[in-house]
């Protein structure tokens, strides 16, 4: 009964997240309202990870942490996705530098990076036996195939793949926006919260798989 509860309740805050990417998807908002989501959205990152951190640190128990860390992924959700969504409906509206980088070479990385993204989640699905958010916890520390040569494949490749986007783009003012404001945000989540919950829930195994693993950028596995 308690696993049919909490299943109901993850699926209806997807739910949720979908209604409110849709709204942002369908309304034609001002330039304000646009910078307001694009900007302000990212901003509201930093104080929702800090905030879930301390409630974390409170009492770090692994059956606290996965009803902690729900919200503050279904929260990020929000505020990660509906800048993203805005920002790719809105990008030939924003003035600035053209990158003078064909449009067939950025469409090519976008693909290539779109397939790295992809792959990144079935190595955590059947690795880890999870999805990426709170959409499935993790039940398992996945730490083959992508997640040994990096603790964080994952947002590498979603990195790689905004950052594609914008060379599709042709949009300096985009790829700004992903390395200064997007990429900090994002990391700040990975180093402050995430780290701190996979600790919870998977102990020493996980310290020791971060003690050989890079953060970020892949190095060949030892041993």
């Amino acid at each position: 009964m308690k696993h049919a509860v909490e299943l109901f309740f993850r699926i209806a805050l997807l739910m949720f997240i979908w209604f409110v990417w849709l709204w942002v998807i369908n309304q034609p908002l001002s330039n304000i309202m646009n910078l307001s989501i694009i900007v302000g959205g990212v901003l509201l990152v930093f104080p929702i990870v800090w905030l879930g951190r301390m409630i974390l640190d409170r009492q770090p128990t692994t059956s606290r942490v996965a009803w902690i860390t729900t919200f503050v992924h279904y929260a990020l959700g929000i505020l990660f996705g509906a800048p993203i969504i805005r920002a790719v409906i809105t990008h030939q509206d924003w003035s600035g530098w053209t990158l003078p980088i064909p449009v067939e070479i950025g469409l090519l990385l976008v693909i290539i990076t779109g397939v790295a993204v992809l792959s990144t989640m079935v190595n955590l699905a059947l690795k880890g036996l999870g999805a990426p958010f709170a959409i499935a916890l993790s039940r398992k520390l996945a730490v083959d195939w992508l997640y040994a040569w990096t603790r964080n494949p994952m947002v590498l490749a979603a990195l790689a793949f905004l950052l594609s986007l914008g060379i599709w783009f042709q949009s300096a003012l985009f790829v700004l926006w992903v390395l200064l404001l997007f990429a900090p945000a994002l990391l700040v989540f990975v180093k402050v919260y995430e780290e701190r919950e996979l600790e919870i829930r998977f102990g020493a195994s996980y310290l020791e798989y971060k003690s050989r693993t890079p953060m970020l950028f892949p190095r060949k596995p030892r041993g």
